[in-house]
């Protein structure tokens, strides 16, 4: 009984309802870059194949909705379904005809024109949107800074707001400040600084960025009734150019650096790790330094990944060694933009005592010394009686430690400590080509130098021990 009266309406609407037609329509034909348009199919029929559209004028449809109508005049029952489309142009355009499928017959809709004019640039508008930057030329890698300005009026209203980042192909983006607000007259402003640098030689651009606006507004519905309604438009920034210039010659950094060495001590047991700290400050491209580590002939060295945090670069190296050793310095090379000059910095060397350090082995060859032959006399019989008793006494000796076996009393399980793991580290370092070897010596160098605490796997470093005779 509840379906009853859907099923008497759907019979009267198939015996009265109007002819099928589909008609398309726009809530604005001129309309200025960033704004919405809502394009409207109204459709009349009772089966409708909802049409798949998923772009208009170039640009991706936002959302769609839908509204159904029936209506009755003078006896005539009458159906009718809008489908409405909110797209943005970014030019003016022709929305050709859409297809749709109504009755199970093809019906089309007429065309529509939409005129997109350049916005017209308005002090006084309620939303303002601006790049900013004092740099017009810059060298390869060479930070710069952009400001990002966002101005609304005290008394415009936005129910919501969407920010689209300008496309900055060629650049990194080295840093974004917090957002600083402010008052300037009449205006609400926000401010974001970016720290930027670029990829590589040529005019690069900053293309516009968006900040789409939501705010209320009234406009007419479909059937010509005043209805509150949440409105989208984007504002648009302008435009940056940037010059960027190669590098001279053999340099790869660009800024002003400073650049300090640190031990953490000037004398070191033998096989005891010294920890050294390399700190770069300064304005530039640190990203591209590459590690610091050093080759000394005798000495093991293990570099850290290096660290950048703002405008400091960090690298920790350890050194092991059985004997003294001196650190060169270490050496920058960068061009400076403000004085037009290829500069070179540098640390101080560092000699590092070991104590009690074995002496060095001195290499010496050793010549072949010549032999000279010598006469064998033949042997008496008497001589080689006591040379077959020899050979006969060795088999029978032979024989007999074969079933004794008394090496086995003498055997001794090999075995090794963990307990002084920077001294393990220096005697399985010469065998780090084998792979089991490299992956206790990566465990090692972790709870040596990170303060890691991972179990070292002894049956592995058992069979590494006797392998390569490290007892």
């Amino acid at each position: 009984m509840k379906n009853l009266g859907k099923i008497l309406l759907y019979l009267l609407l198939l015996q009265y309802s109007v002819e099928a037609s589909v008609k398309a329509t726009v809530d604005a034909t001129s309309i200025e870059d960033g704004e919405m348009v809502t394009y409207s199919l109204h459709i009349s029929g009772v089966d409708i194949q909802r049409p798949n559209i998923q772009s208009l004028c170039g640009t991706d449809v936002i959302s769609t909705s839908s509204q159904t109508s029936i209506e009755m005049k003078n006896g005539d029952v009458s159906r009718s379904n809008i489908l409405s489309y909110k797209f943005m142009p970014q030019k003016s355009c022709v929305i050709e005809p859409i297809e749709v499928e109504i009755d199970g017959k093809i019906q089309k809709s007429n065309s529509v024109k939409i005129e997109v004019g350049k916005v017209v640039a308005n002090k006084d508008a309620d939303f303002i949107l601006l790049l900013e930057t004092p740099t017009k030329e810059v060298f390869v890698g060479e930070p710069f800074e952009v400001t990002l300005l966002f101005k609304q009026k005290r008394d415009a209203e936005a129910v919501d707001s969407k920010f689209v980042a300008p496309e900055l192909k060629g650049f990194w983006i080295k840093d974004e400040s917090k957002p600083q607000r402010s008052q300037d007259g009449i205006y609400s402003v926000s401010k974001v600084i970016y720290t930027m640098a670029a990829q590589r030689v040529g005019k690069l651009n900053i293309t516009k960025a968006q900040m789409r606006i939501a705010s209320r507004a009234h406009v007419r519905d479909s059937w010509g009734a005043w209805i509150p309604k949440i409105k989208w438009r984007t504002y648009y920034s302008n435009e940056l150019s940037v010059d960027v210039k190669p590098l001279p010659g053999g340099v790869d950094l660009v800024g002003d650096f400073s650049i300090i060495a640190t031990a953490d001590k000037p004398e070191i047991n033998p096989s005891e790790a010294l920890n050294l700290t390399i700190e770069v400050l300064g304005n530039g491209n640190l990203e591209d330094i590459k590690s610091f580590k050093p080759y000394i002939e005798g000495v093991n060295v293990f570099d850290e990944k290096i660290v950048v945090n703002g405008n400091k670069l960090t690298q920790k190296i350890a050194f092991v060694a059985e004997h003294d050793f001196v650190i060169a310095p270490f050496v920058l090379k960068y061009f400076d933009p403000v004085t037009k000059e290829i500069k070179t910095i540098s640390t101080n060397e560092i000699s590092i005592k070991v104590k009690n350090a074995k002496p060095k082995e001195e290499l010496t060859i050793k010549r072949e010394e010549k032999v000279i032959p010598t006469v064998v006399e033949e042997a008496s019989p008497f001589a080689n009686s006591w040379i077959v008793v020899i050979f006969i006494l060795g088999i029978f000796s032979g024989i007999l430690l074969m079933l004794l076996e008394p090496w086995k009393y003498l055997k001794k399980e090999r075995s090794v400590s963990i307990k002084d793991p920077k001294t393990l580290l220096v005697k399985l370092f010469p065998y780090r080509d084998d792979v089991q070897v490299q992956s206790i010596i990566d465990i090692l160098e972790r709870n040596i130098y990170s303060d890691a605490k991972i179990d070292v796997d002894k049956k592995q470093l058992k069979e590494i021990v006797e392998k390569y005779n490290l007892v």
